[in-house]
């Protein structure tokens, strides 16, 4: 399917595009991944490619940037960027243009910058791209701009000595500092809060409307793309499914996996569990039973250049059984380690934890480990937190080995019980997880914390590195099993727009400390706190209606 997207009209006249792909189909060695697609950026207009993993955008992405690999990648068709065709061009000819003319926003942060040089060193180079005069000044100010705290420190800083996001947004500054003609930017906020994130697509939106930039944005978010691109590219297995105005495919999508990826959207369908489980995200137990968990007024400081920090400073919240309570909060307000704390891998300095009525504080290992047994974690990232030597059967019976959990026949059952549980079949017992999807390895992920048959599982960020389709899936497998098995989840998220779908309450932190609680209706909806506003404005918030 070939559809090429209008190109916009000023005073009667129909501009030549900034960029302009034309019949683009790529393969790696025989094997092709990108068939036949077509579309226009004019300047300062803005493109989203939307799709699953293996759908094509970064492929295409990487053709736009002469980035396929040398050896097996091959791309036909055309691609002119500024009137130039550029496919053609030797590698020579279009290095001018990679960085200087067309910026780049790489997915992976931790990958993308020299680890034994300093960021300031690298900034520099693309700060030699410009002609302005100050360079460290102005790497300092699109340090500022992208909302980097201390942008001296970070200058100053090695890679490893910083976040993830704040690894993005150096990446996302440096990418922008030339003020090149368009950028391409792959998943450039998947890794940030949602603070941060707004304050990302406003300065593209900004750069966009002052400098003229072009956007073609890589993203899975499609509230992203509905809320910040003018047009919208939908590809599955390489083909265009749908394409045109971002108002008019969202308002009427004409393809059912448009339709799909809508109604898999948080942001785009927030009661989306309300109407599958009957129960509803807001619903809250108000009876005086005793609670899964409780966490009373639990504080923790660590030493930093010999000054004392608090990291989580008075904390309070409780869980009644078979519910969802969800953390919130920016980078650095003690999510991570409110849930070590609760796990007892770290000691809070004061306070009391109870799980099931047992205090976790003050135990010994021994004593610990008949508690973790009731209490159970999913990882953030599936592609690191599943040893690549075992096979999936392995991974998941390793705690029932642990435990000493029945005979060798009875953990196989175990095993595969636990592999149905989670829609699975039982002959991935036997393979490894590099051969599985990142959907089917948070799925394993599930499965072993699922095996010893807890009571309370602590989800932290468990779909922040799958698209929302298998996203998705991942929590039809998690309220279904709630709602058979009576789980309690603590969910610690930076997306409110899924708290907001799947959590029953919340507690947003802030600086260590709560606060605003209560039910997710309440607290989102109608947030007191201007903190909290600030949290729930950044969701993004399209409008979707069509300008047809």
């Amino acid at each position: 399917m070939t559809i090429t997207l209008p190109l916009r009209e000023e005073a009667g006249a129909t501009p030549a595009p900034l960029l302009h792909v034309q019949n683009l189909s790529v393969a790696y060695g025989r094997t092709p991944v990108v068939h036949d697609v077509s579309f226009s950026i004019p300047r300062g207009g803005s493109l989203a490619l939307i799709g699953e993993s293996g759908s094509g955008k970064s492929t295409i992405a990487r053709s736009v940037l002469r980035l396929l690999p040398r050896d097996t990648g091959r791309a036909s068709g055309r691609v002119e960027f500024a009137g130039d065709e550029v496919l053609g061009l030797s590698e020579t000819r279009f290095r001018p243009f990679r960085g200087r003319r067309i910026g780049f926003v790489p997915q992976d942060p931790s990958h993308a910058l020299n680890p034994v040089r300093t960021v300031g060193a690298q900034a520099l180079e693309a700060a030699a791209l410009t002609d302005a005069p100050g360079r460290r000044a102005a790497v300092l100010d699109i340090f500022a701009r992208v909302g980097l705290p201390d942008p001296a420190r970070v200058y100053d800083s090695y890679p490893h000595q910083l976040s993830g996001g704040m690894l993005q947004r150096v990446l996302i500054g440096l990418a922008v500092l030339p003020r090149p003609d368009l950028l391409v930017a792959d998943e450039p906020t998947s890794a940030l809060d949602v603070t941060i994130q707004k304050r990302i697509l406003d300065l593209l939106d900004e750069l966009r409307g002052e400098l003229g930039i072009g956007l073609l944005l890589i993203t899975h978010d499609l509230a992203i793309a509905a809320e910040r691109t003018d047009e919208i590219v939908v590809l599955k297995d390489g083909r265009v499914q749908e394409a045109g105005a971002t108002g008019d495919v969202f308002a009427a999508p004409t393809s059912d996996y448009t339709r799909q990826l809508q109604a898999d959207a948080p942001a785009l369908n927030p009661d989306r569990y309300r109407h599958a489980d009957g129960r509803g995200v807001d619903a809250w137990t108000t009876d005086t039973t005793a609670a899964r968990i409780e966490v009373h007024e639990i504080s923790k400081s660590f030493v930093v250049d010999s000054t004392a920090r608090a990291a989580v400073a008075g904390v309070s919240f409780r869980v009644p059984p078979g519910t969802t309570h969800a953390l919130v909060g920016e980078s650095g307000s003690g999510k991570t380690t409110t849930v070590r704390l609760l796990l007892g891998l770290e000691t809070p300095d004061a306070g009391e934890i109870l799980v099931d009525g047992a205090a976790v504080t003050g135990r010994t290992e021994a004593e610990l480990r008949g508690i973790r047994r009731h209490l159970q974690l999913v990882y953030q990232n599936p592609f690191t937190s599943l040893d690549p030597t075992w096979s999936v059967g392995r991974i998941i019976r390793e705690p029932l080995d642990r435990y000493r959990v029945g005979t060798r026949a009875e953990r196989s059952a175990k095993v595969a019980e636990a592999l149905d549980a989670v829609g699975l079949p039982p002959q991935l017992a036997r393979r490894r997880p590099d051969a599985l999807s990142g959907g089917q390895r948070q799925r394993v992920a599930i499965a072993r914390a699922l095996v010893l048959e807890p009571d309370v599982i602590v989800l932290d960020e468990p779909t922040s590195a799958l698209d929302v389709t298998v996203q998705a899936g991942v929590f039809d497998v998690l309220r279904r099993l709630q709602r058979e098995r009576g789980l309690t989840y603590l969910f610690v998220s930076h997306d409110l727009a899924l708290v907001r779908q799947i959590a029953d309450t919340v507690s947003v932190l802030r600086g260590g400390r709560v606060v605003e609680a209560g039910r997710v209706a309440d607290v989102l909806s109608h947030p007191r706190e201007e903190y909290t506003r600030a949290l729930v404005d950044a969701i993004p918030s399209p409008d979707l209606r069509s300008s047809r």
